[in-house]
């Protein structure tokens, strides 16, 4: 007998037929006799239509009471297919984060899971009852409910995966895996049978909304197998897991991030540790940072230019601004009309040409580079955000088909 934990995110939920077809997926793995725990996210746009409730009545509400409001759309999710399995006629019980043993810090709307009480679910499952778990929460020191932050349905669902030592982890989603690039602008993307947790990483972390980063380093750390899969139809999806290279360069994927702002600070005073001074301030407010640039300056001044999220930009930019005179910076530059565009592929800092062969891409398709990174296994762009997706679709070409 195996244990399967199943993920179903918003879309494979949003209405009755939706919840009824997840119902009978749930039942047919069941009845091949798998144990089967499942994470359910909130119902289509769900979350976001408590948001707005909540901005009708506080425009400032503390992210304790948002976390209290936005729980409450997984424990819909989970009351009503619990409800479509029962209506098939099968043994179930649905559980909040708290009652399945989620045990988090105290991170409101950003938590982190510290343990997992799994004696409940595995009490559960000796039973042989189905287990539908609330994605996306926990519950903190003080008892009180609180979320894991975007994407954290996916986090739930792998950490339950790692803690009951499941066979495999399936997230379904409405896409059919994970693609080469994203296959609504980018029509010769492809799926991809497998690829490797520190490239799904990488393509996770630069934009690619398939899986959530956190729950790929948990996959990793723990060696939990994940199975991408539409739950729209029978295909088979993509599995992520160590995959054997053999120092042969592969790009997997191409993504796009629109989630960003570039700061560029000008004339800043060239004398050692500037740059720890100022990533440092940042760091201490909360503000991650991407992409740097250090000009060479001129002996007395040099420029610094960094990106962040775009949330991140008006904080990012008090701070800065607070510290003008301190950090002994003349100008303070910033737009939001940028995206990064990147490529990923284990071994490719053995490999020549590489980037040469992107900015070829580039360079053809009449697209300006803003700012470059590179690591072992990426290397991202900056361009303008009204050239991202010609920019995604002409790198694509050039190495993916």
């Amino acid at each position: 007998m195996g244990l399967v934990v199943q993920k179903y995110g918003g879309t494979s939920v949003k209405d009755a037929e939706r919840v009824m077809n997840v119902a009978r997926r749930v039942t047919d793995t069941y009845q091949k006799g798998n144990n089967v725990v499942v994470v359910v996210s909130a119902q289509g746009d769900t979350t976001d239509e408590l948001i707005e409730k909540a901005m009708e009545i506080n425009p400032s509400p503390s992210k304790r009471e948002m976390d209290m409001l936005l729980s409450t759309g997984e424990q819909i999710s989970i009351s009503l297919l619990a409800m479509a399995i029962e209506k098939l006629g099968f043994p179930v019980v649905s559980m909040t984060g708290w009652q399945a043993g989620f045990r988090t810090d105290s991170t409101y709307g950003a938590a982190r899971i510290h343990e997992i009480n799994a004696d409940r679910i595995e009490n559960e499952l000796d039973k042989r009852r189905i287990v539908i778990v609330a994605g996306f929460q926990g519950i903190n020191k003080y008892d009180d409910i609180v979320t894991l932050g975007r994407g954290g349905s996916d986090t739930s669902a792998v950490a339950l995966a790692a803690v009951l030592g499941a066979d495999v982890c399936e997230i379904y989603t409405d896409v059919d895996g994970v693609f080469t690039a994203d296959p609504r602008f980018v029509k010769t993307a492809y799926k991809l049978d497998e690829i490797s947790y520190d490239e799904m990483l990488e393509l996770a972390s630069l934009g690619a909304n398939v899986l959530h980063n956190r729950s790929v380093e948990l996959a990793k750390k723990y060696n939990v197998k994940l199975a991408v899969k539409s739950s729209l139809n029978n295909n088979e999806g993509t599995y992520v897991k160590e995959v054997d290279q053999v120092e042969k360069m592969i790009v997997r994927g191409v993504t796009r991030d629109n989630d960003c702002a570039r700061i560029a600070l000008c004339g800043v005073e060239d004398t050692p540790g500037k740059a720890f001074q100022i990533f440092s301030l940042l760091s201490k407010n909360g503000i991650g940072v991407d992409l740097i640039i250090q000009s060479i300056g001129n002996g007395t001044q040099k420029d610094i230019s960094f990106t962040t999220t775009e949330g991140d930009l008006d904080k990012a930019l008090e701070v800065m601004d607070g510290n003008r005179s301190v950090l002994k910076v003349q100008d303070i530059k910033w737009s939001k009309d940028v995206s990064k565009v990147s490529i990923v592929g284990a071994g490719m800092v053995n490999n020549v040409g590489v980037a040469a062969k992107m900015f070829e891409a580039l360079y053809n398709a009449h697209i300006n580079i803003n700012m470059i990174a590179t690591s072992e296994i990426k290397i991202s762009v900056l361009v303008d955000q009204k050239d991202a997706e010609r920019a995604v679709v002409a790198i694509h070409d050039k190495f993916l088909v």
